[in-house]
């Protein structure tokens, strides 16, 4: 496992920690690999049922590693923009498609594919201090890691295109106000204010946010009618799962529930 990018699991919580801080978790190749089979691995990890991603350091992540861009260019011109597909793609794909919920907890600027990756996650939580920032127009590239597709659902596609055109620094206040961030804390209860949601998730009925991730995804892109027949598939797969039972008879007993994520 790379340094670049640290693993910890604890009672069902994956931690996933972009870790190097001094080049404010710029996506290089070697963190880029990382990422991409950190994340699958949480997602095939049964004892994983929810996942925590942050940054080291005063950043979330900046976005591509310029200075290695620079050196790719130079060697190999525009296959150097192939790391979307084998890298952001893949790591894009994997935060949004994860079955189980994730967290971002943004310590920091965000920008660019760094931008996207929190973007994906389903649920951010923001320090007052970070920020987001597309910034692909500003190197003269179009957006990646699903900006696309997640940006317009988040604020509208109106906002999304003034994001991408005019890309700039959107601070907590502002992001929060737009729907980009979830909640926005105090930078020094960050950490543990995403540690928390992230535990409260990994601690609820996980098989039943599976299904509420794949219905919102399905929502996305399909008729009313179609996602009608989508949430009747899913509603009966989730009322045959263990979790229901258990939060039924909890109900019954006017007891907490202890999911299993089953």
């Amino acid at each position: 496992m790379s340094d670049t990018v640290r693993y910890e699991v604890n009672e069902g919580l994956a931690t996933v920690t972009l870790n190097r801080p001094d080049a404010m978790n710029a996506l290089d190749e070697e963190t880029k690999v990382a990422l991409r089979d950190t994340l699958r691995r949480a997602a095939a990890d049964e004892e994983v049922r929810a996942v925590l991603l942050t940054g080291s350091g005063r950043a979330f992540c900046v976005g591509q590693d310029l200075k290695e861009h620079t050196d790719a260019l130079q060697r190999a011109g525009g296959a150097a923009l192939n790391t979307v597909e084998e890298h952001y793609n893949p790591i894009t794909l994997a935060l949004a498609g994860m079955p189980k919920p994730v967290v971002a907890g943004v310590n920091g600027v965000a920008a660019g594919a760094g931008a996207g990756f929190a973007f994906a996650c389903d649920y951010r939580v923001m320090a007052d201090t970070a920020a987001f920032n597309t910034s692909f127009a500003g190197v003269a590239l179009t957006a990646d890691s699903g900006v696309s597709w997640t940006l317009p659902r988040l604020v509208g596609p109106g906002k999304a295109a003034d994001l991408l055109l005019f890309p700039r620094s959107v601070k907590a206040p502002e992001a929060l106000e737009l729907g980009l961030a979830t909640r926005v804390v105090p930078a020094d209860e960050l950490a543990t204010v995403a540690a928390s949601v992230a535990r409260q998730l990994a601690e609820g009925p996980t098989a039943a946010y599976a299904a509420l991730k794949e219905s919102l995804a399905y929502g996305a892109s399909h008729s009313l009618a179609e996602t009608l027949a989508k949430e009747s598939e899913l509603q009966l797969r989730a009322g045959a799962s263990t979790d229901h039972r258990i939060a039924v008879d909890a109900f019954v007993k006017k007891e907490h529930p202890r999911f299993t994520g089953r």
